[in-house]
């Protein structure tokens, strides 16, 4: 046998033990797990799914996503546009979190729908307001003024007690967080009340003299509490103690680190002047 056909059986012989070796291999080497909620290692990767209120939620969630990011966490926002669906895709475990909501209204959906959701944190409130339709000011209201309010039973006692505070109606004794307009046993005015799922509100301010919004959904339509609102909640009220916006796990995952690390992120320094120079005053942290 010649010297070049030698060597080219070796040559052969040689790249087939290379390709060998290269297709042995069973497993990825990139570590990136995508167990949701769960511990890390540094090899690793967590994925954590968020559901959120576009605005203010989301917005303040994009800020921890570079800190949650260096701790092997990724967090996946998804953005809803009504508080039933944030609720029971955690419960569900389609989602691992949600920021929305305060905690009575928590308290009344668990009630309502059998769901085990607890919160874990409070992060910021958001002064609800009265904002101008077909009338600009309070003192104008014609006899008979429609008023928008939000239709879920928390948010419309929010809304009955600051039109309460503005000398327009006044409630039973004892209606406080529960008030319906049912609950209303003087109303000078004769207000007629147009109950709305809360996110439709800021749609309809031509339809009717008055409004009474979510600070939320007043953002995400555009409006500025401190130039639009024509009332805003004081912040020594019952309402401004209570309806704190809350971060929401199942029942159980209480003390996931991955949770953890998200509050931990959340209440920083960072956050909080992230909170005040971004909104103004619309909304505020509370930690």
């Amino acid at each position: 046998m010649n010297k070049k056909v030698l060597s080219l059986i070796l040559a052969l012989a040689l790249s087939l033990s290379l390709a060998a070796c290269g297709s042995s291999g069973n497993g990825s080497a990139s570590g990136s797990g995508s167990q949701s909620g769960s511990g890390s290692s540094s090899a690793e990767t967590v994925v954590l799914k968020v559901a959120a209120s576009p605005t203010p939620h989301a917005q303040i969630l994009e800020q921890v996503k570079p800190v949650l990011a260096e701790q092997g966490i990724d967090l996946q926002i998804t953005e809803y546009g009504d508080y039933v669906v944030p609720n029971t895709a955690v419960e569900e475990g389609d989602e691992d979190v949600n920021y929305f909501q305060h905690q009575p209204y928590l308290d009344e959906f668990n009630e309502g729908n059998g769901t085990h959701l607890v919160s874990v944190a409070t992060i910021h409130y958001e002064p609800f307001g009265i904002y101008p339709g077909k009338t600009a000011s309070l003192e104008d209201l014609p006899d008979g003024a429609t008023v928008g309010v939000p239709s879920d039973v928390t948010n419309e006692a929010r809304a009955l007690q600051l039109l309460e505070a503005q000398g327009l109606i006044k409630l039973k004794e004892g209606a406080g967080l529960n008030a319906t307009p049912n609950d209303i046993e003087e109303n000078p005015k004769n207000l007629q009340f147009k109950e709305l799922e809360a996110a439709m509100l800021p749609n309809v301010t031509s339809e009717v003299d008055i409004a009474v919004i979510n600070g939320n959904y007043a953002l995400q339509a555009g409006f500025s509490s401190a130039q639009d609102a024509i009332a805003l909640e004081d912040s020594s009220s019952e309402a401004a103690q209570t309806f704190a916006n809350v971060i929401v796990v199942k029942e159980g995952n209480e003390n996931n680190a991955a949770v953890l690390a998200l509050v931990e992120a959340l209440k920083s320094d960072a956050v909080r002047d992230y909170i005040n120079d971004t909104f103004q005053g619309n909304v505020l942290p509370i930690f």
